[in-house]
C-alpha cells in the first residue's frame, strides 16, 4: 500500500522555510526510476549570509542556556526521529536508492542513537584546575566556537547530519548545515522535527545547494569559526584552500578510502564472506570505508572465491522498498555512469570479472554487484575509489607482504582483518595505517566509538568523545 509523504522543500533558516534570495530551485531524482521526485529551492552566497545571521543571534540564546538543556533538546529530538522513523526511511530510500529496510534498521536507529549519545554529553564537557602556584588559580575551560558550518554527502544523508549536528550542538555551537543537492529531502524532514522539538530558531539551519556557491561560501564565510566536511579528497583540498583563504577557521575532513579488507589463511571463511560482501555491497558499495581490496591469502584464495561469487551471485538487485532487496540503484546517472566507467577500465587491464559487471534492467540505476579477480596492485580499479558495489580479489603470500601492499595507498580511513590468530590480528591491526581497523567483523559504525581517517582520508575525528574537541576551543 502506497503512503505519501509531505517534506518542506524551501531552505531551513531561522526556524522557518523560505526560498532563496534568487527564487533557483533544482530537482531531486529517484534513482530508482531516474525521474523528478519535487523541486526543491537552491542556496546561494547570500542566502549562507542570512543562515549565519541568524546563527550568530542564535548563539546567545544557546550559549545561555544550561547545558542540561541542551542535552534535554537533543534527546527530545532522538524520540522524535525514533518515532517517525517510518517515514524517515521511506524518505532517504525514495531519495537515495537504499533499501527501506536498511534505512529503517540502521540509518534512522543510528541518527537517533547519535543524537541521544551528544545529548548525553552536553552536560559532561569539563575543564580542569591546574595545580600550577598556591599563589595562583589555572584552569581550563572547554567553549564552543560560535557557529560552524557542515557539508555533508548524500551516501548517508541522515547519518552523517547526525554525526556533524550532534557534537557540534553538545557544545554549545550553532550549526549552517548544506545538504548534498543529491539527497536532501530526509534533513528537510528533520528539520521539522527539529521545531517540533523546541530547539530555538536559528541554532540549527539546513540550506539545499551545491559545493561550488553554497559549500564554497560555507567554507570561506568569515564568520563561521569552523567547518566540518564529508565527501571527496579533491572537494577536501579545496575546504582546506578556502579555509586558509578566509579566516583560517578550524577544519575537519573525512575523505575518500580504498581500504583493504585481508582474509588469512587461519580465518573463517564463511565469516571471512560475509563480511567481506557487507564491506563492498553494503548501501550499494556507496560507502567511503567500503573494503574495496579484498586481499586473500594463497592457502584459502579459491576456496574463498568460490563461496564469495556465490554470495555475490545471491544478492538480489531491485526495487529499493522489497523486503528482499539487498542492493537498491545507485544514487544518479552521474554514479552510474562512472561505476560503469571504472568495471570497463578493469576489463580493459586486465582483470577478470568473475561476476556481474553489468546494468540491472533499463530503468534506474541499478548495477550488478561486481566481482573482479586476477587483480595487481597497479590496476586503476586497484587505487581509485570507485563508490560502487565493485570488489578487487587480490592474491597475497605472507603477512609481511600484505602489510606492505594494503598502506601503499594514498587513504587511510578503514580495513579489515580476518584471522583466528590473535598474534596475527594484533600485528596487522598495529601495522595498518587506518583509522579504523576491524578484526573478524566490518562496517560496525556505532556512536561512542570514533571514526576518521589517515593519510588521504581526511583530518580529525567523528563520533565518540574524541569529537567533543573538534567542536570546542581549550
Amino acid at each position: 500500500m502506497a503512503v505519501t509523504y509531505s517534506v518542506p522543500t524551501g531552505l531551513f533558516i531561522d526556524g522557518q522555510f523560505i526560498p532563496g534570495v534568487a527564487g533557483k530551485t533544482f530537482a531531486t531524482v529517484n534513482p530508482v526510476t531516474g525521474e523528478t521526485i519535487t523541486q526543491v529551492h537552491e542556496a546561494l552566497k547570500e542566502d549562507v549570509d542570512i543562515a549565519v545571521n541568524a546563527a550568530k543571534k542564535a548563539l546567545k540564546v544557546w550559549t545561555a542556556m544550561l547545558p542540561a538543556q541542551r542535552g534535554a533538546l537533543l534527546l527530545r529530538l532522538a524520540d522524535l526521529i525514533e518515532a517517525n522513523a517510518d517515514e524517515l526511511a521511506a524518505i532517504e530510500s525514495l531519495d537515495n536508492g537504499k533499501p527501506f529496510l536498511v534505512a529503517r534498521a540502521l540509518d534512522v536507529a543510528v541518527t537517533a542513537g547519535t543524537m541521544r549519545y551528544y545529548g548525553g554529553w552536553a552536560d559532561k564537557i569539563h575543564g580542569k584546575v591546574i595545580d600550577y602556584s598556591p599563589a595562583l588559580h589555572s584552569f581550563t575551560r572547554h567553549e564552543s566556537l560560535g557557529v560552524v558550518g557542515q557539508i555533508i554527502p548524500w551516501n548517508f544523508p541522515l547519518l552523517m547530519l547526525s554525526w556533524k549536528l550532534g557534537p557540534a550542538l553538545a557544545c554549545g555551537n550553532t550549526v549552517v548545515l548544506k545538504t548534498s543537492e543529491k539527497t536532501p529531502l530526509s534533513a528537510l524532514r528533520l528539520c521539522e522535527l527539529i521545531n517540533e522539538a523546541g530547539f530555538p530558531p536559528g541554532v540549527v539551519n539546513v540550506i539545499s545547494g551545491f559545493g561550488p556557491t553554497a559549500g564554497d561560501a560555507i567554507a570561506r564565510h568569515m564568520d563561521i569559526r569552523k567547518v566540518a566536511f564529508t565527501g571527496s579528497s579533491a572537494v577536501g583540498r579545496l575546504i582546506l584552500k578556502a579555509a586558509a583563504d578566509s579566516n583560517l577557521k578550524k577544519v575537519t575532513l573525512e575523505l575518500g578510502g580504498k581500504s583493504a579488507n585481508i582474509v588469512c589463511d587461519d580465518a573463517d571463511l564463511d565469516q571471512a564472506v560475509e563480511a567481506a560482501s557487507t564491506g563492498i555491497f553494503f548501501n550499494q558499495g556507496q560507502v567511503c570505508c567500503a573494503g574495496s581490496r579484498v586481499f586473500v591469502q594463497d592457502g584459502i584464495y579459491d576456496a574463498f572465491v568460490e563461496k564469495f561469487k556465490a554470495k555475490s551471485a545471491s544478492l538480489k538487485v531491485g526495487d529499493p522498498t522489497h523486503p528482499e532487496t539487498s542492493v537498491g540503484p545507485v544514487v544518479d546517472k552521474l554514479q552510474f555512469d562512472r561505476v560503469l566507467s571504472y568495471i570497463n577500465k578493469g576489463k580493459s587491464e586486465g582483470a577478470k570479472c568473475l561476476s556481474g559487471g553489468a546494468q540491472v534492467g533499463s530503468k534506474g540505476y541499478f548495477i550488478q554487484p561486481t566481482l573482479f579477480i586476477d587483480v595487481s596492485d597497479s590496476m586503476t580499479i586497484a587505487q581509485e575509489e570507485i563508490f560502487g558495489p565493485v570488489a578487487c580479489v587480490i592474491r597475497f603470500k605472507t603477512i609481511d607482504e600484505v602489510i606492505e601492499r594494503a598502506n601503499a595507498n594514498p587513504y587511510g580511513l578503514a580495513a579489515g582483518v580476518h584471522t583466528t590468530n590473535i598474534k596475527t590480528a594484533v600485528k596487522l591491526s598495529n601495522a595498518l595505517h587506518a583509522g579504523t581497523v576491524w578484526v573478524n567483523c566490518y562496517n560496525i559504525l556505532v556512536p561512542s566509538i570514533p571514526f576518521g581517517g589517515f593519510k588521504e582520508s581526511g583530518i580529525g575525528r567523528e563520533l565518540g568523545k574524541y569529537a567533543l574537541k573538534e567542536y570546542t576551543g581549550t
